[in-house]
């Protein structure tokens, strides 16, 4: 009889690790992007505006619309109900202020992490590390839903590609960030987009990997996805025509002066591409201080109106509140949780004193 040979130390360690390695990875069904939008319809009036509302946007990339593009809201949401409260303010305030600018609220549902920290609604709407995706993904979709509703476009930031389709429907307008706009996944993404899509400058503040974005962008591809009903599937794209450059500055470097707003319009002419970018008033351009945010959107106004007409808008990040504040219980209603923001005072004087130089 032969006898099975006892696992030496070495093999039986292997064997350990190959099941330890099997265990760190667990999967759990979720809707397909297909059930939950059947679960939470598009009405048709809204399907409709949506659409108005992403043409609008792409008229003021293309240069068709002179308004001044201003995509402002939270840096992040994390209560629904001061979404809510905020989106009320700022749709009655933008109503006001629609001959000479348009406002689009953020609406950003995934954060993006230089290490760990929290993901963002979507991921964890407890913010306790449950990771209760399902149940992120529905209150999104409804937050932006009610969002919209308000008759607000929406702008959100696409981090992972496969949550990006159950939201899709409900967007005006998409940014793709500094930590992704190299990302080939990203750049197929935005090529099937129906909607201007903004490539963020890299981390380093050099704009030269969004250009490359914009140049993949604009062209059809070939690639890996999903389709409505969840099945892996090749997705074939178009190319989109309303992709653009957003500058935001990088490790310590600002890129909203005249010079450097000048150099990369440059460089976008040379490669053939469309010169109107919009400037983040937020994050490195404001060197991670939020009052800052008013006199950078100012001096951006500024050259504007000293005949840089391909300055197509502003990024501001702005909530309730001052500040931010550590995400533990109990929290302050209207204050972020993750980048500090400008308040709703700040915000509205703001964007009076823009609509009124304009």
């Amino acid at each position: 009889m032969n006898m099975p040979m006892p696992q030496t130390d070495t093999a039986a360690a292997q064997s350990l690790d190959a099941g330890a390695k099997v265990s760190r990875n667990r999967a759990h069904a979720l809707p397909t992007p297909a059930e939950l939008k059947k679960q939470l319809p598009l009405p048709a009036l809204l399907d409709s505006r949506v659409a108005t509302q992403r043409r609008h946007i792409a008229d003021v990339i293309q240069g068709r619309d002179s308004r001044l593009l201003v995509i402002v809201g939270p840096c992040s949401i994390h209560d629904e109900d001061a979404a809510l409260d905020y989106g009320e303010r700022l749709a009655t305030l933008a109503a006001e202020l629609d001959d000479r600018l348009l406002v689009v609220m953020r609406a950003y549902l995934e954060k993006p992490r230089t290490t760990v920290g929290w993901k963002g609604l979507l991921y964890d709407p407890q913010r306790d590390g449950s990771a209760a995706l399902e149940q992120g993904l529905v209150r999104s979709r409804r937050l932006l839903m009610r969002l919209a509703d308000l008759g607000l476009p929406l702008a959100t930031e696409a981090l992972n590609p496969l949550a990006f389709s159950y939201l899709d429907d409900l967007l005006a307008w998409t940014a793709i960030g500094a930590r992704t706009t190299e990302s080939q996944p990203h750049r197929e993404l935005a090529s099937g987009l129906d909607m201007a899509v903004g490539f963020k400058n890299g981390t380093d503040g050099g704009v030269e990997v969004a250009i490359n974005a914009m140049q993949a962008a604009a062209r059809p591809h070939h690639g890996l996805g999903i389709d409505a009903e969840g099945r892996v599937a090749m997705c074939s794209t178009e190319g989109n025509p309303d992709t653009h450059v957003v500058l935001r500055g990088g490790r310590n470097l600002t890129n909203y002066d005249v010079d450097s707003i000048g150099a990369a319009q440059e460089i976008l002419r040379g490669a053939g591409l469309n010169p109107r970018v919009i400037v983040d008033c937020s994050h490195d351009n404001a060197c991670k201080q939020p009052e800052r945010q008013p006199g950078i959107a100012h001096e951006v106004l500024a050259q504007r109106l000293a005949g840089n007409q391909a300055i197509a808008g502003v990024m501001l990040e702005s909530f309730l509140e001052d500040g931010r504040q550590a995400a533990e219980e109990p929290l302050q209603y209207g204050v972020s949780i993750t980048d500090p923001c400008i308040g709703w005072a700040r915000t509205e004087a703001l964007l009076r004193e823009l609509h009124d130089r304009l």
